[in-house]
């Protein structure tokens, strides 16, 4: 049975910069309030005028993500596109990616598992590489939030968060080591406490039809801060325990921890937590805020480029999000 291992990483973000305090500008805040309660300085907003559309970022990363697999188009086997905010209600982002690189016929897959998508993305592919049944995929991870986000005080909590960005990872059959486990979870119980209502299919016919739409509350991001926060902390750390006990390892094996760019407090809880230091964990929420599903490739695309992943590192990917869901991948690289 083949192996999968990451042989390509690519990401794009859109060129506008927000900072903290151009929110401010907009939304009854401060850098310091942000700065302080996210650990966030500036993040990236889509203009349709310059990037186009989510698909049209995505074949950026894409590119990039092929010229360091030294691969091309034609030898994609598949697409898993994860991201709540696709281009269209429906279809998903994968088809619309898959036109944008003339892909031909390959089969497309999306995914809408938030913040966890691209973990949970990765691990479908990894088994759909064990299994034999495609060798090289490619996996993307794409949000554009930012058309959406509810620049008011009653939006604030999650005004202050939220980014644009895509990150896209090549997976490819191999005899090498590469992905050693992935682990998911979801607990339904929790949906309510992030998630945006609409435009949800449970209601009458006179609700959804958009001329008879007045109130528009049901279509903006609702998050209970608190409730998230007090189960990302425990659930990061029981699935990144889970993943190293899976494969008799421990934290201090961990060379690089590439965790969801939720919350910088959350991050540096779960670096203490788990003993690592500064060196063993990337984050650049900083600069580009919460981007959900395409956090993480995004992060892990920087951190291979700037020589912070190297070959034979243990690698982490941990998330958590909406849901609630929560996942794990342990990679060899």
């Amino acid at each position: 049975m083949k192996n999968s291992k990451i042989v390509g990483l690519g990401h794009a973000v859109p060129s506008t910069v927000v900072t903290n305090q151009d929110i401010a500008k907009w939304i009854d805040t401060t850098d310091e309030w942000i700065t302080e309660r996210t650990g966030i300085k500036e993040r990236r907003f889509f203009d349709p005028e310059i990037e186009g559309s989510l698909a049209k970022m995505a074949k950026i990363a894409a590119d990039m993500a092929l010229k360091n697999a030294k691969m091309k188009n034609e030898d994609i086997d598949f697409i898993i596109f994860a991201s709540i905010t696709p281009d269209y209600f429906f279809p998903g982002s994968s088809v619309l990616l898959q036109r944008e690189m003339g892909m031909d016929t390959i089969g497309c897959l999306d995914i809408r598992n938030a913040c966890s998508g691209f973990v949970y993305s990765l691990s479908v592919a990894d088994q759909f590489i064990k299994t034999g049944m495609y060798k090289n995929i490619m996996v993307v991870g794409g949000e554009i939030q930012s058309t959406a986000i509810d620049m008011s005080d009653r939006g604030r909590s999650t005004a202050v968060i939220f980014g644009d960005g895509v990150g896209v990872a090549i997976m490819s059959a191999s005899d090498e080591q590469g992905v050693l486990s992935t682990h998911l979870h979801a607990e339904g119980t929790y949906a309510e406490e992030l998630y945006v209502k609409d435009p949800g299919s449970s209601r009458s016919r006179e609700e959804r039809q958009p001329e008879q739409i007045l109130d528009t509350s049901g279509y903006k991001v609702y998050m209970n801060g608190n409730m998230v926060f007090k189960h990302a902390v425990v659930r990061f750390q029981e699935v990144i325990h889970e993943a190293l006990e899976a494969n008799n390892l421990k934290p201090s094996d961990i060379d690089m921890l590439v965790p969801h760019q939720a919350n910088l407090r959350i991050s540096k809880f779960i670096q203490s937590k788990m003993g690592l230091t500064d060196d063993k964990v990337f984050n650049n929420i900083q600069k580009y805020g919460n981007t959900t599903a395409a956090s993480i490739p995004i992060a892990l695309s920087e951190a291979w480029h700037e020589g912070k992943v190297k070959e034979g590192d243990l690698v982490c990917l941990a998330a958590f999000g909406s849901g609630f869901t929560w996942a794990s991948a342990l990679i060899r690289w």
